[in-house]
């Protein structure tokens, strides 16, 4: 075999399936919770601060 040659029967089942239409499941985690963000109004020295914090840790 030469540079960029392949064997084709190793392609044969690289088709993924991805059409979730048919019924099929995915196999990815799911989440039926609540998700809750809080924002801070953090100065940039405060996130400097922390970030030189956590790095010194």
């Amino acid at each position: 075999m030469g540079f960029g040659s392949y064997d084709e029967s190793e392609q044969e089942n690289q088709q993924i399936d991805t059409d979730l239409e048919d019924g099929g499941q995915s196999t990815l985690p799911t989440h039926d919770g609540d998700v809750e963000f809080e924002y801070d109004e953090a100065t940039s020295e405060d996130l400097l601060e922390t970030y030189q914090e956590i790095r010194e840790g």
